[in-house]
């Protein structure tokens, strides 16, 4: 479980990063603007659940996968490791192997 946290904890620093990014390069990143504050905030909130302790596995896709699906990797870098935090929201820890990122 502390493994799977350090997922979401990472996703918080990526999404951190994607922003940094859009302000860099404006022009090859602009298109991230339209889903950033969104997917930022669905991260946060789901990190927020690991510190509070209120996070519950469950059946249903992460709110944040509506945008992972619709966002290329040229966009989304990090597209993997958002994939692999809902593979293991939705099928458990002791489901889901491989690397993040």
């Amino acid at each position: 479980m502390e493994e799977y946290a350090d997922l979401v904890k990472q996703a918080v620093y990526e999404v951190e990063d994607l922003r940094a990014a859009i302000e860099y390069d404006e022009e090859f990143m602009g298109g991230a603007e339209t889903f950033i504050d969104r997917l930022d905030s669905q991260i946060r909130k789901l990190h927020d659940s690991f510190t509070d302790g209120s996070y519950r596995f469950g059946e249903q896709d992460l709110p944040f996968m509506s945008i992972v699906r619709r966002v290329g990797p040229q966009l989304l870098p990090f597209k993997t490791l958002l994939v692999r935090i809902n593979d293991t929201h939705t099928q458990g820890i002791e489901n889901v192997q491989g690397n993040s990122d």
